[in-house]
């Protein structure tokens, strides 16, 4: 996936969840931040930023933080950018043939990002965008999730059922190690995924490679459970 009109900047604060100030062109601007995760890793002062001009000229905003330099790493915050990267990675076979290729799919009381057929089975999958790392090692989630606990046993039911399920953590940054939940942040999570996991759900990860203006998956990386 690409984006257009972006430009470089520098982060001073994040006032909260949905907005950040950012020094663009030696001007502060207020920019929507397009993660409400927590971020704090990622949101230092004075880190370099890239943001996104937006089009509509009567947004109350006119930028998106898109991607943080930490350290070496650029990592995309986008949290849309992970389902964009899922759905070209699945329609360039990132699981072999499919077909039918659905988004935001319900079934029961769960909405799920994808659906398709593989293999002449129905299948869902779940994606989860991670940004968190340390040391190359990843995380997920940086805070608690009632809704990832609920779609992980939503998965965990349809496998029971007959179905193909999936869950996949797109990484949003390269050169990873290994990616697992985040028992010390959200307990309930990791539980929720290793069930699904003994269930049949197949675990999966890829991390991504990233530039000021796009955020394309790479390769698998190992999930420790």
């Amino acid at each position: 996936m690409r984006y257009k009109n972006m430009v470089r900047g520098t982060f001073l604060a994040r006032p909260n969840r949905f907005i950040a100030h950012v020094r663009i062109n030696d001007q502060v601007q207020i920019c929507h931040v397009k993660n409400t995760g927590r971020c704090r890793e990622l949101l230092t002062p004075q880190a370099q930023v890239w943001c996104q001009a937006a089009d509509d000229p009567k947004r109350k905003t006119k930028y998106d933080l898109i991607a943080v330099q930490k350290g070496s790493r650029l990592i995309n915050m986008d949290s849309q950018a992970p389902n964009a990267a899922a759905r070209e990675w699945l329609l360039a076979g990132g699981l072999g043939k499919i077909e039918n290729l659905r988004p935001e799919t319900v079934h029961e009381d769960s909405r799920f990002d994808f659906s398709f057929i593989k293999d002449g089975r129905r299948c869902f999958l779940e994606v989860k965008g991670v940004t968190l790392e340390t040391e190359g090692l990843c995380a997920f989630p940086d805070a608690p999730t009632q809704r990832g606990v609920k779609h992980l046993q939503g998965l965990t039911r349809a496998a029971a059922e007959g179905f193909g399920a999936y869950v996949l953590f797109v990484i949003q940054m390269q050169g990873v190690l290994s990616v697992q939940p985040n028992d010390a942040t959200d307990p309930a999570f990791g539980t929720a995924l290793r069930a699904a996991a003994a269930a049949g759900v197949q675990v999966l990860a890829v991390d991504c490679a990233v530039t000021p203006d796009s955020m394309t998956i790479r390769k698998s990386v190992p999930v420790q459970l």
